[in-house]
């Protein structure tokens, strides 16, 4: 089972996870960051450097980010918008560099639906470490 990012990176897209990730399976669309679950080898460097807590193994996702497991899979398995075929298994996302489309779930979400979310993230970490 690969992990999957959910709902938090929309429009966040920190890449943290992309600089850890020793395979190459974390893809960059328009407003959200896509794990390949074929190319993913199950060893989580990805999840605890996230800072909006996005990254979730696919068998702990919470209830409310359930439809993001299906979702990341849709990224590469359907076809996206203006595109005439499914992305499918490019073997690495370095190579294939930043997408500007999302699947339609991210896509009609609003924008900026997570605006704050990382100045919130690490004010309460500070805040935290302070102490307070």
């Amino acid at each position: 089972m690969p992990y999957t990012i959910a709902e938090p990176c929309i429009d966040i897209k920190d890449r943290a996870c992309i600089d850890v990730c020793p395979v190459d399976c974390i893809y960059e669309g328009g407003r959200s960051l896509y794990i390949h679950p074929d190319e993913c080898v199950d060893c989580g460097a990805c999840e605890p450097v996230c800072p909006v807590e996005a990254i979730y193994f696919d068998a702990d996702l919470p209830d409310e980010y359930e439809k993001y497991g299906a979702d990341n899979r849709e990224f590469f398995t359907g076809v996206l918008p203006g595109r005439d075929e499914p992305l499918g298994s490019p073997g690495g996302a370095a190579e294939l560099g930043p997408l500007e489309v999302d699947t339609l779930l991210v896509q009609n979400l609003p924008e900026g639906i997570n605006a704050g979310l990382l100045d919130d993230q690490r004010g309460s970490t500070g805040a935290q470490n302070k102490g307070l």
